[in-house]
């Protein structure tokens, strides 16, 4: 669909209707994507145990009669330790300036640790007004609650704190209803049906990445890339061609597996979730490349899609 096309099916917003953008920030693996899908209704973000599974600035749509909401998920913001590391944490420092308000996900099952405090000292040197999320509220002990809280309370005085489980739902509602009553009047900026500004070959390559991480061990997932190299759709299948791309000949062996049985598991759940996506048939064929410290190189990182946002 052309921009202009687009631009037509996005109607003229009602009177009191607020509209904004929202980043999702905080350290790592504390459940950002994992609310972000929660609140949009459906899967638009790849979610797995493993710390830094958020790569991409991506945007989630929330719309709603009185409101929408465009969520921007953050990679975590973490200590560095390769140039991929610099342009992530770069790229989610670009996005809490650029946005209308930031919502600073916690693990709110625990005190705040020495990372909370860090991305808290990042904030207040922010304009940006901010929210506190004390996120998986389920995992959290009774007879702790009260201190718990009291510790990201102590980060800002001044910002507001709520408290929600992205995996059960438990405080959604109220969280959104604040967020919306904290954003200006404003303007349709998406058609009210869209989830997400992502293309789906984007999607696509996320979907593959996700298996990666929810199958493999922990030496491999942080270096991976996805490429989907060939998309060919049909009336009856879309055919998709993609590469994954590691650093070393034995992270290709582990990700091919035992006669390929491995590779053959992820393509399988993988394929499952491109079906859902474009609900139709996918045939989908994977290939294992290794290309050395891609992480390292700049070069590499632009021809995989991570470029460092000014």
């Amino acid at each position: 669909m052309s921009d202009a096309a687009s631009l037509s099916l996005i109607p003229p917003a009602p009177e009191g209707f607020r509209s904004g953008f929202i980043a999702i920030v905080g350290r790592p693996n504390v459940g950002k994507s994992t609310l972000m899908n929660r609140l949009i209704g459906q899967k638009v973000a790849i979610t797995s145990p493993i710390a830094q599974t958020t790569r991409n600035r991506l945007r989630g749509i929330l719309t709603t009669d009185e409101a929408q909401i465009i969520f921007v998920d953050t990679p975590g913001i973490h200590k560095p330790h390769h140039e991929l590391g610099k342009v992530l944490v770069h790229n989610a420092r670009m996005a809490i300036a650029a946005v209308d308000l930031v919502l600073f996900v916690v693990d709110g099952s625990v005190a705040a640790g020495r990372g909370d405090r860090f991305i808290a000292d990042l904030l207040t040197r922010q304009s940006t007004p901010v929210f506190v999320g004390l996120n998986k509220i389920d995992l959290r002990a009774e007879d702790t609650a009260t201190e718990v809280k009291a510790s990201y309370q102590a980060l800002a005085a001044a910002w507001p704190v709520v408290e929600f489980s992205a995996l059960t739902g438990a405080g959604e509602s109220a969280l959104q209803t604040q967020l919306t009553q904290a954003l200006d009047p404003g303007p349709y900026y998406y058609p009210p049906d869209l989830v997400t500004d992502q293309p789906e070959r984007f999607i696509m390559g996320e979907l593959i990445r996700e298996q990666i991480l929810h199958h493999t061990r922990e030496e491999v997932p942080h270096s991976v890339a996805i490429a989907i190299d060939r998309i060919e759709e049909s009336k009856k299948i879309t055919h998709v061609l993609a590469t994954i791309y590691v650093e070393r000949d034995s992270q290709k062996g582990i990700l091919i597996g035992k006669r390929g049985s491995m590779l053959k598991t992820i393509g399988s759940s993988a394929r499952e979730q491109m079906q859902k996506l474009i609900m139709g048939k996918v045939y989908l064929e994977l290939f294992v490349k290794v290309q050395p410290r891609w992480r390292q190189s700049r070069m590499s990182l632009g021809e995989l899609g991570y470029q460092r946002e000014e």
